[in-house]
């Protein structure tokens, strides 16, 4: 099967905040008409698992999660991901008929700049409490619990803004890696028990309404 190389240590310095994330996001867009997944995974780095959840579900919450069929196919790429980061994976694979999925550069940019509040304010806030909670068992724990949010995600796709919920406590368990933030980390698992109990809400609400 055609598969792009496993992301290696020292491809790119690792991001240590939101903007760097998004920076990097911005220059991808400025060099090519469209930007594939594989381009985009590439600027993240290695020696943090936390870009590898937090860029696809901002992602999805931004402007282009509206696009029929992305949030699965985002809730994907997260499961595979996280799976990967579960098992203690050091390079992260991506098989290659993902790796050669792209999209626009001006939806990217667009996305871009939408999130650009979003990483000021995260950037300003959260940054390395309890860094204990951010590595070892726990970092597979969070992969987990990731696979299970992203599990909920094609269904909820047929109610409207439903996947967000799921993401943003994907989004948190990201972030709460990147920026090695062990108090963020608790508040991603209380948000993801939230969003599964919202979900199942929303669901039952479809089917028996």
């Amino acid at each position: 099967m055609d598969a792009m190389p496993a992301v290696r240590m020292g491809m790119a310095e690792d991001p240590h905040k939101v903007a760097d994330i998004l920076d990097r996001l911005a220059d991808c867009a400025e060099r090519e008409e469209r930007v594939s997944i594989g381009d985009i995974v590439g600027t993240f780095g290695n020696r943090s698992y936390g870009p590898f959840l937090l860029v696809p579900a901002l992602i999805e919450v931004s402007p282009l999660g509206g696009i029929p069929g992305l949030p699965t196919a985002i809730a994907a790429v997260i499961i595979l991901f996280a799976a990967q980061i579960a098992f203690g994976r050091a390079h992260i694979w991506l098989p290659g008929f993902i790796a050669k999925r792209s999209l626009s550069s001006d939806k990217l940019e667009k996305a871009v700049r939408k999130l650009r509040p979003v990483a000021r304010w995260t950037d300003r806030w959260f940054h390395g409490r309890l860094p204990a909670l951010t590595s070892g068992p726990f970092v597979r724990f969070a992969a987990v619990a990731c696979i299970l949010l992203a599990l909920t995600v094609p269904p909820l796709e047929l109610l409207p803004f439903a996947t967000t919920a799921p993401m943003a406590a994907i989004a948190a368990f990201g972030l709460a890696m990147l920026v090695r933030d062990g108090a963020l980390m608790i508040v991603a698992l209380a948000l993801a028990t939230g969003s599964v109990g919202f979900g199942i809400y929303l669901l039952m609400t479809k089917v028996l309404g």
